[in-house]
This record gives C-alpha cells, sequence and structure tokens, in this order.
C-alpha cells in the first residue's frame, strides 16, 4: 500500500532561497576536491560506510537524497539505487564512477522531483542532508509520496556538541569547509519526523573518535563508544523511521504455530481456546520427541476437530528454536504467530497481538508478562529480578523497548520472517530456544516492535523445560552476543 500523499507546494512554486542557491555553488566548487577530503578523512567515512551497510540490507530499492558522488549508494549495493542531488558537479562525478546507478540533478525539496522517481523505495537516505533543507518538515511530507509502509526513513547526522571541533577542523585544513547547516540535535529531528506523519523505531550514536590514532580509535569506538551516557557524547547521529502505522488493506490470514513437547495436557486446550479472529487460520504443531503421547494425541485432535485447519510435524532437531524455524518454513499464513504448548500465555490473548500487526501499530508484536500481577508459582522470585535486569540491557543494545524477551509469544507477518531467514547468516545458529534468533533478526531489519501485556498462569499440565540456571545463563550470552553483534563491531 502506497503511503497517503501529504499536502506539498505546487510544484510550479519552489524556489530555492539565496541560502540553497549559496550551498549549491559552494558543492559545484568542492565536487572536483570531494575525494580528497574523503580519503585525508578515511577512517570517519568508512566507519560511517560500516555503519550504513549495517543498517541497510543489500538488494533493496535505495533512494539516497543529497547523494553526493554516489560512494555511499554504491557501497549499500542496491537491487535499484537513485541518487538525487542539487549540485550538477556532484552528479557529474557519480555519473561516471558509479554509472550502474541512476543519479539524477535536482532538488528534493521540489515536489516534483519526487512524483518522477518511479517509487516507492525500501529505503530513503538523508546522510548529512537535512542540515542543507530550507523547510525539513516539508521536505520529509514530500518523500511520503516515495514510501509504502515497509519504506524505511534512514537519517545520519552529527552532533550539535561537536560544532566548535569541526569549525576548527575546517580551518586547518582537516576538514571539508561547509556553509552554515541547520541546528539538529537528534531530538529534533524525531520531532520532525513525527510532525511528518513518520513514526521513529530506533536512534543510535557512533564514532565518539573519529580518527584511526594507531588503532586507539576503533577500540574505543567498539567497546566504549556503545555504552550508556557515553554513547550521547558521539559525533554521529543516526535515526530509522517509517511511515506512522499503515493499517492492513485486508485482513490476512494467520498460522499459530504451536511447539511443543511432552505437552499431551495441553494440545486440545491450545485448540479449543484459541478464539477464531480471522476468517483463514491454520494451527500447526511441532512436535519435539515426547515421551508423554503428545504425537498421538495431536493426530487425535486432528481427527476430532475437522472444522479446523490442524496441521502437525514432527521436528527433526532439538529444541525450541528448531521448532520454530521448521514450522514457520511449513506455515502457510500471511501472519506468523507462536503459542507456547504450556498455555502459561492465554491463548486468549492472540487477538490482542494480531490487532496490533493489522492495524499498523507494530511489525514485531512481542508478548510481555511483567506488566500483570501473574499466578501464584507462574514465575519464581529470582526469575523475576533477573528479566527485570536484562530488560533493561535488552533495551539499550536493541534501542526498542524489550521488556520480557523470553515470553514466548512473537507475533510477525512472514514476509518479514523470511527476510530474517534469509539475513540469519549474520548472527548465525545461536539460539537453542528461538527467541533471539527472531528478536535480534527483527532489530537488525529494523522492523517496529510493540509489546502486549499478557497475564502470565501457571502451568496446568507437565513440567517447565527451562531451569532458572538455564534460562539466566542464556539471557547473559545473548547480552554479550548482542554486543558483539549489535554495538560493536
Amino acid at each position: 500500500m502506497i503511503g497517503q500523499r501529504s499536502p506539498t507546494l505546487p510544484p510550479d512554486s519552489f524556489r530555492p532561497s539565496a541560502r540553497k542557491l549559496a550551498i549549491r555553488a559552494h558543492a559545484d566548487d568542492q565536487a572536483p576536491r570531494r575525494q580528497r577530503w574523503i580519503e585525508r578523512n578515511s577512517y570517519f567515512h568508512a566507519d560511517d560506510l560500516r555503519y550504513m551497510r549495517f543498517l541497510i540490507p543489500e538488494n533493496l530499492r535505495v533512494l539516497e537524497c543529497g547523494s553526493g558522488t554516489g560512494d555511499m549508494l554504491a557501497a549499500l549495493k542496491p537491487a535499484r539505487g537513485v541518487g538525487v542531488d542539487f549540485s550538477g558537479k556532484m552528479v557529474e562525478f557519480a555519473r561516471a564512477k558509479h554509472p550502474q546507478l541512476e543519479f539524477i540533478h535536482n532538488d528534493i525539496e521540489d515536489p516534483a522531483t519526487l512524483a518522477s522517481l518511479n517509487g516507492p523505495f525500501d529505503v530513503v537516505v538523508l546522510s548529512d542532508t537535512i542540515g542543507a533543507l530550507d523547510d525539513c518538515e516539508q521536505a520529509l511530507l514530500n518523500l511520503r509520496a516515495v514510501c509504502n509502509e515497509d519504506t524505511r526513513i534512514v537519517i545520519a547526522y552529527y552532533s550539535r556538541l561537536w560544532d566548535p571541533l569541526l569549525r576548527l577542523a575546517e580551518k586547518i585544513g582537516l576538514k571539508m569547509p561547509q556553509p552554515e547547516q541547520n541546528i539538529l540535535a537528534i531530538e529534533d529531528i524525531e520531532n520532525l519526523l513525527k510532525l511528518s506523519g513518520y513514526e521513529v523505531i530506533k536512534r543510535e550514536w557512533r564514532q565518539l573518535l573519529p580518527r584511526r590514532l594507531f588503532g586507539l580509535g576503533a577500540l574505543i569506538n567498539r567497546f566504549i563508544a556503545p555504552l550508556p551516557l557515553i554513547r550521547r557524547l558521539c559525533l554521529r547521529n543516526y535515526v530509522v523511521a517509517r511511515l506512522q502505522g499503515l493499517p492492513a488493506e485486508r485482513l490476512p490470514s494467520v498460522t499459530v504455530l504451536v511447539p511443543c513437547r511432552n505437552e499431551r495436557g495441553n494440545v486440545e486446550q491450545a485448540v479449543l481456546r484459541t478464539p477464531r479472529f480471522c476468517n483463514d487460520m491454520e494451527i500447526l504443531f511441532v512436535e519435539g520427541h515426547s515421551t508423554d503421547g503428545t504425537l498421538q494425541e495431536i493426530e487425535r485432535v486432528i481427527r476430532a476437530y475437522p472444522q479446523y485447519d490442524i496441521k502437525a510435524l514432527a521436528q527433526d532437531g532439538k529444541g525450541k528454536g528448531d521448532a520454530v524455524r521448521k514450522g514457520f518454513a511449513h506455515a502457510r499464513g500471511d501472519v506468523l504467530m507462536i503459542l507456547d504448548a504450556d498455555l502459561t500465555m492465554p491463548p486468549e490473548d492472540l487477538p490482542k497481538f494480531y490487532r496490533a500487526l493489522v492495524e499498523g501499530r507494530g511489525e514485531f508484536i512481542n508478548g510481555t508478562r511483567l506488566v500483570y500481577p501473574m499466578e501464584n508459582d507462574a514465575m519464581r522470585f529470582l526469575n523475576l529480578i533477573a528479566n527485570r535486569i536484562f530488560s533493561w540491557l535488552f533495551g539499550w543494545l536493541l534501542n526498542q523497548r524489550f521488556t520480557d524477551t523470553l515470553c514466548g509469544t512473537k507475533v510477525l507477518a512472514r514476509r518479514h520472517y523470511q527476510q530474517i531467514a534469509a539475513n540469519r547468516v549474520y548472527f548465525g545458529d545461536f539460539d537453542p530456544f528461538g527467541d533471539f534468533d527472531l528478536i535480534f533478526g527483527a532489530s537488525k531489519l529494523n522492523l517496529k516492535v510493540i509489546e502486549v501485556p499478557v497475564r502470565y498462569a501457571s502451568r496446568r499440565y507437565g513440567t517447565t523445560q527451562i531451569s532458572r540456571f538455564q534460562h539466566g545463563w542464556l539471557l547473559l550470552r545473548m547480552v554479550l552476543f548482542a554486543f558483539r553483534k549489535l554495538k560493536a563491531f
């Protein structure tokens, strides 16, 4: 679904200001020397490109607004790459260096420019461009014309705390001179996005030391710069946003995946207690080598309730993660849901997760058991304390709110899961429980996360298959793994 077009100025009323004309003239003048400045500050530019490539997967449709000589757009390896720049000289260099990409000499503040680009795009990049705009809000409104519900806006800018140092660097010839830029803190950029109908997904700060300094800069930027509080002192700010939650055009079909091992007493209840909240619902059990007759019970339930679309798969490997991967690979629904077979997350709450997804509130819907009071013995006290601590750590690591990473119920669109699976090589096969494979994958793809509070119930049948020590060790391992893969890289 294409994003709704927002009010813009009539195309023939666009007139660049004297300030904008001066910036354009300056860019034309600097174009022949642009590569030399990049080489002089190679560490800064290489680290910036590395993080942009982390944020933006390859083989997407990418529009870069303010593309300069095209090096960043080329580094992103898009399936379709379009760069727009108001400097004719910059565009000439870009076309010569990167003939496989499309470069347009025009101004993104002109609505007619965006109307001619044949969108939508998967990603729209503004790297420092926001500093040169005359009307940031209107420019962001105009960009809605090339966005759909899956488009990500990626804005990179510098911290105003660095203004004195950057001015000094220009005076002594360490940095390319720049005309006066807009004064925008990261909070100002977020506010402009909200005013223009976008929703911020994540923000990040990088490069505490933008010079190599014999390897010291890389060491500090990898392990010190990402830490809480310290990261706010970094030079580079990054914001990722999407169009404000757009509802689905139709009610999509659903697969409710139920991984189960030794859960015979819960199988029938999982079917009967799951509301029929959409017209096309598949319930898919993945059975994991049970010894209590769980598979036989699933087969009985399938025969007893022919009015429901219930299927069963036998697990090949071990662990919930393996069961989820096999189940999702065979699921036919447009929306994929996980329901733990212990039913401690009430199946009656599944419509809340579905509604949050189809109404556009989020793209990765995660349950949280830490809001409502729990039934007695539902979660041990030490487990609860550990979950509170780890929720803060994961919120920092993932740049989105996660209060309960191990709540088993997670919901996302099948197309997004397929993207997670296609990019799984970045994280590898690291998670036997399956929760973090999905969480980290969703974070890497910049999916909007929202949490649905649920009332955590006590188990009625069987025994838990996770010990508190195994649980705690897993969380600690995942914190260290996430720091290495999402922060210190």
